[in-house]
């Protein structure tokens, strides 16, 4: 590496701008790197892969900081080893169906999908905003405006595409080095295609299967989700005290949280070893108001301690309600229906048909407050509720978009085999390198606990088909069991609008003919693939065995337990293999709160303000400088520090470029002192960078730019480099501090540029041809040829220096007033290394004589001034 510094490129030192113009820079970079194509990834080429799985980030907005911290850290990565001569595979995908996309395109056009709705060709409605205010809209009670489900689709459509350019232009201006031929978004065929094959693969496989059964839905978006997908909430509740009758005689008293769930209970249990209630099991009890009776039963899964320690057994309550409905073979009474109200059911094995009915109308409609509240007052008039509610704050399940509760309703879904396999993908899980290493704990204790089956059908519109159609009998019922599966090579298909093979268009939803799946697939379905997304699993068998497992998998520890957990999942199911080789798991970007930010939480803050007050790479400055796996605090102030490290490796490129002179062989103590210290400083930035330590590198190489080259060395070979040299003797001490000069800028440039690459490129340009970021990271490799220097010499030299200039500044006189006589004490062993730079210390602090003991007393590297003697101040320049 240092003879491409041999020799200063032809730019003019005068030509340069007195100060980094930030925009205009980023802009002439931005159109470089795409002329140039310098991140491209070369599918012929021999070097070594590095593959990277990259986020495809939900086009459901806007991006805000939160991205750009995790995303910036994930490139300093692909540029390390892009230096490190790795040919690079960095793709950037969007992740663009699924419902938070469908509940912005309602949102921005004002429409909702209706199956039942015509299609209209050609229809293009504008944003709603554009037409109406918020206001308007509010005061008018204007309906969302019902569209086809193609119709709807083509707004889904329409909406991302214009989302992604906005997304596509703030990676490309924050200096993401990925790779734009390799864009992919999850909805488009390519992805459709992957998605169904693996569907393909493992119905085939056996481990697959569609079920009506308990499933977790949202009320909301009407449609079921999964629980890795599920959140709590704490939210405000109360225990009611209810009295149920004993049949045969007696009473016992529940506390619950549901009461609105009474007409749904199917049960009663309690601990069997609880001396309260152990009369009570294999006997029935009366549900108040509705007259049904139920079994009570013992269970050792009861907590005795918990309310009453008996409880209602309702279908559903919880996920214990569908362990005890399945264990003990109970009744199903579901109450509550897929948009959230109470649907009708019958009571004609109540004791009192009649009164259950009445009861039950007054609630029949009702959504689950409303049912609630007319519940408490009809067992409060009833005499069943014993006292007043218990007001509590308790931890409710809700999914992670919704707004409320989720519901256990019983509905039929597409399921993927796990339960039977949480071993084996532990076992998986462990063959991944965590970092940090303590989050593969998490993956481990979401595994442990996994209780059902992956739901991965969704009754929703904007996302990929599952790929089956049904048939339908004489009579026109759906022959679930038969279903019917397309070949390979008719995917991607749609089967609400293909027709399988044998089949007509006009038999569609005819008796004899078939009907289509109308269900889409869970967007983790698609997003679990993204390594065989970019690998083309399946299609290209030699681009995925030279991509797949990936090296690295980037993400946020929040969706350890799905997108993590669903990726190891599909690459076992698929190929009994890992995805990738390592994962790097990214901590949450706190506000001013500690709180996270988050858009579900209006508390993002968004990046554009600051790329254009502090340049992009101040802003990754920011993110570079966080761990992996630690949460980080918003903090402009760190941006400006970023800001300020540019213009100051600006500033010394300029100093560096300046010095005109032929570079010679390093001769000069000070130089291979300064020389070796950096080079131990290159090989513990490349040490961090291996083990997944980034901010380490980036950290340690800024403080020793800093301290060691700008603050240091730089103003201790000023003396030597300035001006023209008229002696052999002063043009060998010159030509050994210009080579340093140039080995350590061009250093300095390549340690920075993973984390810097505007401001690097920049001055790497005045120097040389070509581009930083395909020059190779700084080694050891980079001093051979170099006599091995003492780095102790440097140590003395800076203490001195540091110890001179503090003494002006206790004498408050400037730091360029001359000493005209200096006496000095040190220890005799620092002593005898300052003499060998003694030169340039005194060149530095402007000290014409100087006087050293030593002085045992003393520690290494304290400098004592005893006397100090100033000059005249130096005329000041006008």
């Amino acid at each position: 590496m240092s003879k491409q510094f041999d020799k200063v490129a032809a730019t003019d030192p005068n030509s340069l701008p007195k100060t980094l113009e930030f925009p205009v820079m980023e802009a002439k970079m931005m159109e470089t790197w795409a002329k140039n194509k310098t991140y491209v990834y070369d599918e012929n080429s021999s070097k070594p892969v590095y593959a990277i799985d990259t986020p495809p980030p939900t086009v459901s907005g806007s991006l805000h900081l939160g991205h750009i911290f995790s995303y910036t850290q994930t490139d300093v990565i692909a540029r390390y080893q892009r230096m490190n001569g790795k040919n690079v595979f960095y793709p950037m995908g969007w992740d663009d169906n699924g419902l938070p996309t469908e509940r912005r395109v309602q949102n921005f056009f004002h429409i909702r999908c209706d199956a039942n709705e015509p299609y209209v060709p050609g229809l293009d409605l504008p944003p709603i905003l554009s037409v109406m205010s918020d206001k308007e809209l509010q005061e008018k009670k204007i309906p969302q405006k019902n569209l086809s489900r193609k119709n709807f689709i083509e707004h889904c459509h329409k909406l991302t595409v214009e989302d992604e350019k906005l997304f596509k232009k703030l990676w490309s201006h924050i200096g993401l080095s990925v790779d734009w031929n390799l864009e992919y978004a999850t909805i488009d065929d390519h992805s459709r295609k992957i998605a169904q094959l693996s569907f393909l693969d493992l119905h085939q496989k056996k481990e697959m299967y569609q079920l009506e059964a308990p499933c977790v839905w949202d009320v909301d978006f009407q449609t079921a989700v999964a629980t890795a997908e599920l959140e709590d909430r704490e939210v405000p509740g109360a225990f009611h005290d209810i009295e149920f009758q004993v049949e045969g005689g007696g009473t016992f008293t529940i506390a619950t949280t549901r009461p609105e769930l009474l007409a749904a209970c199917v049960g009663v249990t309690t601990h069997p070893d609880d001396a309260r209630y152990q009369n009570l099991i294999g006997k029935k009890a009366i549900i108040p108001l509705f007259g049904l009776t139920v079994p009570i039963f013992g269970s050792e899964i009861v907590n005795p301690e918990k309310g009453t320690g008996i409880l209602m057994v309702c279908t559903f309550g919880d996920q214990t309600d569908v362990q005890w409905w399945r264990e003990q073979k109970l009744g199903m009474r579901q109450i509550i229906g897929k948009d959230g109200r109470l649907q009708h059911i019958e009571f004609k094995t109540s004791i009192n048909q009649a009164l259950a009915e009445e009861n039950y109308a007054k609630i029949q409609g009702k959504n689950v407050k409303q049912a609630q509240k007319l519940v408490v007052e009809m067992l409060q008039a009833g005499n069943f509720l014993k006292g007043t509610p218990k007001p509590i704050n308790h931890a409710v399940k809700f999914y992670e978009k919704g707004d409320r509760p989720v519901e256990i309703l019983t509905t039929r879904q597409w399921f993927v085999k796990l339960v039977d396999k949480k071993d084996k993908l532990i076992k998986y899980g462990q063959q991944v390198k965590w970092h940090p290493e303590f989050m593969e704990a998490r993956y481990r204790n979401w595994t442990e606990n996994l209780s059902i089956d992956w739901c991965v059908s969704r009754q929703r519109f904007f996302g990929v088909s599952i790929p089956v159609w049904y048939p339908l009998n004489a009579q026109g019922v759906v022959e679930f069991e038969k279903a019917m599966i397309p070949s390979k090579e008719q995917l991607p298909i749609d089967p609400m609008s293909d027709v399988p093979e044998g089949y007509t268009e006009a038999q569609r939803g005819k008796a004899g003919g078939f009907i289509g799946e109308a269900d889409v697939f869970d967007t983790w379905f698609t997003s679990s693939l993204t390594p065989q997304l970019g690998s083309h699993w399946e299609l290209n068998p030699a681009r995925h065995k030279k991509l797949f497992p990936m090296d690295l998998r980037p993400q946020a520890h929040e969706i350890i337990r799905t997108w993590a957990f669903y990726t190891i999942a599909k690459a076992m199911l698929h190929e009994e293999k890992i995805p990738w080789k390592h994962i790097a798991v990214s901590g949450w970007i706190l506000d001013p709160d500690r709180k996270k930010m988050s858009k579900s939480k209006g508390n993002v803050v968004t990046p554009s303000q600051y790329l254009d007050e502090f340049g992009a790479d101040a802003v990754r400055y920011w993110a570079g400088l966080a761990r992996y796996g630690v949460d980080t605090a918003f903090d402009p102030g760190i941006m400006k520090i970023g800001r300020r490290l540019a213009m100051k490796i600006f500033n010394a490129g300029k100093f560096v470029l300046q010095n005109s002179a032929e570079a010679g062989s390093v001769t000069e103590p000070l130089d291979l002192a300064f020389l070796a210290k950096l080079k131990h400083q290159c090989i513990e930035a490349s040490k961090s960078f291996e083990a997944f330590e980034p901010a380490q590198a980036l950290m340690e190489s800024e403080k020793f730019f800093w301290s060691h080259f700008t603050d240091s060395y730089l103003e201790l070979v000023k003396t030597r480099t300035w001006g023209e040299k008229t002696s052999p003797e002063e043009a060998r001490v010159k030509a050994s501090a210009v080579h340093a000069l140039r080995l350590a800028m061009g250093t300095f440039l390549r340690l920075f540029a993973p984390v810097l690459p505007y401001t690097t490129e920049e001055v790497w340009g005045y120097f040389n041809k070509g581009s930083v970021h395909h020059a190779p990271y700084p080694t050891a490799a980079d001093f051979e040829g170099i006599a091995s220097g003492e780095p102790l010499v440097f140590d003395a030299a800076m203490a001195a220096q540091a110890a001179i200039n503090q003494q002006k500044t206790l004498s408050k006189v400037s730091i360029a007033r001359p000493i005209a006589m200096l006496k000095m004490k040190a220890h005799p062993e620092s002593a005898a290394f300052f003499k060998q730079a003694q030169f340039d210390v005194c060149g530095a602090t402007k000290t014409e004589k100087l006087e050293l003991v030593g002085d045992a007393s003393l520690e290494k590297n304290q400098f004592i001034i005893e006397m100090c003697e100033y000059g005249p101040e130096p005329e000041k320049v006008r």
